[in-house]
């Protein structure tokens, strides 16, 4: 099962994708528009998505559990499983809701595997794009099925290009990262999509980004997929992330160096 697990699930978010995403997409009426919680809305697709996805990792995985994002909000005793024995899947059916609501883009459909607890596979799919990344925790990430090339020389401090979510940052955070953002080469203020910015590591289009809100489903695939890839996911205290571990802020980067200069730049005293 496991030398085709990578090829399996891509193509389960790719079927998910076409037959109940992109049909969406730009075809919302107000009544498949919904706000689960003050801010945060849902659509019938992220609903359907799920639906659609949980049942195909069941067949794929038989005794499994799913958590997903839709499915925790309707009960959030669910997160509990993500430090459980045996697989569990995490699932993020459309990140970037609030874009694809709009009719914007990015968005992208998301799953990472747990396996005794531990991050063990992860998957990123932007459909619009046609950019699926996936792999294994220690065996590499592949692009559309194939390894990442060189990554290069790593830029210098000037030249750093990153994004930083600063809505959600306490005030004095939120002012030392802005003002640390001028020593660096670009400060982005961020796409919606986790899934989108964890691509433009792993592609190169970016170096870094920063996060407060950590929710597993839009973190657990991505932070595998960039560690997987040679790069670092961790708190600010410098801890590594694990999707089962509540806490605030996040910086994920390229690889050492970067994480070290731009947590300097944006986070030292």
């Amino acid at each position: 099962m496991a030398d085709t697990l990578l090829d399996d699930v891509g193509d389960l978010l790719r079927e998910a994708a076409d037959q109940v995403v992109l049909p969406l997409f730009r075809k919302l009426d107000d009544a498949d528009v919904s706000e689960k919680a003050p801010g945060e809305v849902v659509t019938i697709a992220d609903r359907r998505a799920e639906e659609l996805i949980s049942a195909g990792l069941r067949r794929l995985r038989p005794g499994s559990m799913v958590v997903g994002e839709e499915g925790v909000a309707d009960d959030p005793g669910l997160l509990r499983h993500l430090r459980d024995g045996g697989d569990v899947w995490l699932v993020d059916p459309v990140d970037g809701t609030a874009n694809f609501a709009a009719g914007r883009r990015p968005f992208a459909l998301m799953v990472a595997l747990l396996t005794d607890g531990r991050p063990a596979a992860g998957w990123i799919l932007d459909p619009l794009a046609e950019t699926l990344a996936a792999g294994w925790a220690d065996d590499g990430t592949l692009l559309n099925g194939l390894p990442l090339g060189d990554p290069g020389t790593v830029p210098s401090l000037g030249e750093l290009r990153g994004a930083a979510m600063t809505r959600f940052l306490p005030p004095e955070a939120r002012d030392r990262v802005r003002a640390g953002g001028r020593r660096l080469g670009e400060l982005l203020p961020g796409q919606h999509c986790a899934g989108r910015e964890y691509l433009d590591i792993i592609t190169g289009e970016q170096q870094f980004t920063l996060f407060w809100r950590t929710l597993p489903w839009d973190h657990a695939p991505g932070t595998l997929l960039v560690r997987a890839a040679g790069g670092v996911a961790r708190r600010f205290d410098g801890v590594d992330y694990h999707p089962a571990d509540e806490g605030r802020g996040l910086l994920v980067a390229a690889n050492e160096q970067v994480w070290a200069e731009v947590h300097e730049a944006l986070l030292g005293s």
